[in-house]
């Protein structure tokens, strides 16, 4: 039996707004994804961290509090650090469209905007670990 796909979720920085990555992570669970909700406020080290213990085939950043190049920056180093080259980063949150274009040029697979359909994000994870599981 194949393992469900793991993802690790959170909210980094000061953002206190997790209405929207509770409903994710609730959809994630429906589709039949093992999630690993983080919570609030989690340093990049706290989330690389986790994301190595748990064997994480994704991590997903909601942010909406402007930190983004900082948050996914530092996560895209930590990862690179800890060699996990092979683990999805994905994100939603107000992000501009030129930062987006940056932050998936330097590395993160998706980052998703206001009013994407979950069942897009889903179909993302499943077919980027399907191709890319290790």
């Amino acid at each position: 039996m194949e393992r469900k796909i793991r993802i690790v979720m959170a909210k980094p920085g000061l953002d206190g707004h997790d209405r929207g990555i509770k409903v994710l992570a609730a959809a994630y669970r429906d589709a039949g994804m093992e999630v690993i909700y983080l919570g609030l406020r989690q340093t990049p080290e706290m989330i690389v961290s986790a994301a190595l213990q748990e064997d994480a085939d994704v991590i997903a950043l909601s942010s909406l509090n402007n930190a983004h190049n900082t948050i996914f920056n530092n996560i895209l180093s930590l990862m690179k650090e800890k060699n996990l080259g092979n683990t999805l980063l994905i994100g939603g949150g107000i992000i501009p469209k030129r930062d987006i274009e940056e932050l998936e040029h330097k590395g993160v697979g998706k980052l998703f905007g206001p009013g994407t359909p979950v069942q897009a994000t889903i179909e993302y994870i499943t077919t980027w670990v399907n191709k890319n599981r290790r």
